[in-house]
């Protein structure tokens, strides 16, 4: 019998086998506090070669000594602290290499003995960032770098990471302007020397850094400030029109008009324009990553689909940060997390991403119905997975299971619909609430009540199911407890909240503005509720919907289609092909794919036409949708 893993090496423990001793000597967190000051010094100067160099000295006791690389990052919900690739490490103490050993059964923790006489211990390191896509995020370019500290320190174990003291500074290439919700206390030519903040804090305040800049007030004249840091690839990117600025000052507002709180003393955006840097959205307590391509001013009209981005993340300080999942808090990064009210952190998170985007004007309450019926197509057709073999509660468990790596076929597998399916059932919710109050509650209700307490208290407030439902019956007594079960455990639809809110979800051969927009910058075609598949550029088949005519004719993703009725292949010609065979009930959609190095002529039986997800007024009931989204 092989035993692996951490559930192997507590069995080991129990049966008394002594080769997993080096797993018991990660000493376990305990919340006291950490005595003296971890220093944290990272030289991010060498763009060239994309390398953090880490510099750390750590107070210590004579004899065994852990540290520890963050395994489970917040927000990633996950245990993907990027391990390997840290490189080049050393320790000494008193001037003297010391020896330390990776432990065996927890790879993120390396033990070490200080010797006599030894007060601290000093760490220096490489943060190998990655080179191309392919081996992770892109965060370091030669106009711009994104530097988060759990990628860049080691730190000790057997404490809580809210107890540990931490003093960290970045030497940043010259002249070059950040962003972070890190506070200066001095600077030194291109040092910059932050103030002392706990080592949970440090972590939860990246920073954006690079050679174009620009920082914009969001909320002038505010004893709280908000700002958004920008850094792009070049200078032009960064203008900004007054009508762009005012829909993003308007989402501050709208923000604090929904929850009546803050939590945070300040609050920085950090957003990067950028081809080169990877995109990311993540959220932090007093700041969010942010990256989207260059366009995304000077474009405006082209990338629509970016503008929820900022919305979501900001409502991450209520809902992630403050307000917390309990199974989802541990006392250190090396704890595991469970994730089992992702439904809520980021279910309901996606919900106000959309609501608020159309509330401050990102959106036009037009484009925002129009991506609410892609999401609601999803639930009514598109996640077989959930109408047959799982529930949307299990998906929680998806950042452990795949940590987002690449599906065979994601419609049917179902991977991270609390995102999405939860905003369904939020969308819902609402609807429900309105229902049975006769229109004197709603969601916003219950998002000034769970998490718009406590103004200007930045620490984290946890929560389990039930609090949730007794917010909810606090509110409008009922059933909560049934209602939310039926839909995280169950296999039915989740587009009940359209209906509720006076809509319904209808498919036409029109593509949508955002189907269009999604399509342009994908150069893709999205045929999933027609034949069954997404094709991307060059004709490469990404998802195939489970069980739809294409994949019963053989069709499958990596696939690449070659030639449409023996043309060469173009989306136009596909989108062409499936209305002809709407016409001429004997005349399959004909393709020519490529798979590996063999090619063959597939025909899809497919006679319905180009099918597209719309919402449409349902004039029997009032339009609740519309109260919904308007601006407060």
């Amino acid at each position: 019998m092989k035993l692996t893993s951490l559930t192997s090496a507590l069995a080991a423990v129990a049966l008394g086998i002594s080769s997993f001793a080096a797993f018991a000597d990660v000493p376990p967190p305990r919340d006291v506090p950490f005595e003296g000051t971890v220093q944290i010094n990272v030289d991010a100067t060498d763009v060239a070669h994309r390398i953090f160099r880490v510099h750390e000295v750590i107070p210590a006791q004579p004899g065994p000594l852990t540290l520890l690389y963050p395994q489970w990052l917040p927000g990633n919900h996950s245990p993907t602290g990027p391990i390997d690739k840290l490189a080049g490490l050393v320790v000494t103490a008193n001037g003297k290499t010391l020896p330390w050993k990776r432990d065996t059964v927890n790879v993120y923790a390396f033990h070490v003995d200080v010797p006599a006489g030894a007060s601290s211990v000093e760490v220096a390191f490489q943060f190998l960032s990655p080179q191309e896509r392919n081996q992770g995020r892109v965060v370091m370019t030669p106009e711009m770098l994104n530097l988060q500290w759990n990628a860049s320190s080691l730190y000790p174990a057997g404490y809580a990471t809210k107890g540990i003291t931490a003093k960290a500074s970045v030497k940043f290439p010259a002249g070059w302007q950040f962003g972070s919700a890190l506070e200066v206390a001095s600077r030194d030519g291109d040092t910059v020397h932050f103030k002392p903040i706990s080592y949970d804090n440090l972590v939860d305040s990246p920073i954006y850094a690079g050679k174009y800049f620009k920082r914009v007030d969001l909320d002038p004249g505010a004893k709280v400030p908000v700002h958004l840091n920008i850094v792009a690839d070049a200078p032009k990117y960064l203008e900004i029109t007054p009508e762009q600025l005012k829909v993003h000052r308007n989402l501050v507002q709208q923000m604090y008009k929904l929850y009546g709180a803050r939590h945070y003393n300040h609050y920085d955006f950090l957003f990067s324009l950028s081809d080169k840097m990877s995109g990311n959205g993540l959220e932090h307590h007093r700041s969010s990553e942010n990256g989207v391509g260059t366009g995304y001013f000077t474009e405006w009209d082209k990338n629509v689909l970016d503008r929820d981005l900022l919305p979501h993340e900001f409502n991450h300080s209520w809902d992630g940060k403050y307000r917390r999942g309990a199974d989802l808090t541990t006392p250190s990064f090396n704890v595991p997390m469970e994730d089992s009210l992702l439904w809520v952190y980021e279910g309901q998170t996606q919900f106000w991403g959309f609501v608020m985007a159309a509330r401050s004007g990102l959106w036009s309450e037009a484009q925002t119905r129009d991506a609410l019926a892609e999401v609601a197509a999803r639930y009514d057709r598109g996640r077989p997975g959930l109408a047959s073999w799982r529930n949307l509660q299990d998906t929680t468990n998806d950042p452990i299971i795949a940590q987002r790596a690449p599906l065979p076929y994601r419609n049917y597998q179902a991977s991270e619909d609390y995102y999405s399916g939860g905003q369904m059932i939020w969308l819902d919710v609402d609807a429900k609430l309105r229902d049975l109050s006769r229109g004197k509650h709603s969601i916003d209700d219950f998002a000034k009540a769970f998490f718009g307490m406590n103004d200007g208290d930045w620490g984290v407030n946890t929560y389990v199911f039930e609090d949730v439902v007794k917010t909810l019956n606090d509110i409008q007594p009922y059933d909560w407890n049934s209602y939310l079960r039926t839909r995280l455990d169950g296999h039915g639809p989740l587009i009940g909240g359209v209906e509720g809110h006076g809509w319904k979800l209808v498919y036409d051969d029109k593509p949508s503005d955002m189907v269009k927009a999604a399509e342009a910058r994908r150069h893709s075609a999205d045929l999933t509720y027609s034949i069954g598949l997404s094709i991307g550029k060059g004709g490469a088949i990404g998802d195939v919907l489970w069980d739809s005519p294409a994949f019963k004719a053989g069709i499958s993703p990596g696939m690449i289609v070659v030639a449409v009725n023996n043309h060469e292949y173009d989306a136009d010609a596909l989108k062409d092909a499936i209305t002809a065979a709407a016409k001429d009930k004997n005349q399959p959609v004909e393709l020519l794919v490529k798979n590996f190095d063999e090619y063959k002529t597939v025909r899809i039986d497919y006679h319905g036409g180009l099918k597209y997800p719309h919402l449409v007024r349902d004039d029997s009931k009032p339009d609740t949708l519309g109260k919904l989204l308007k601006a407060r």
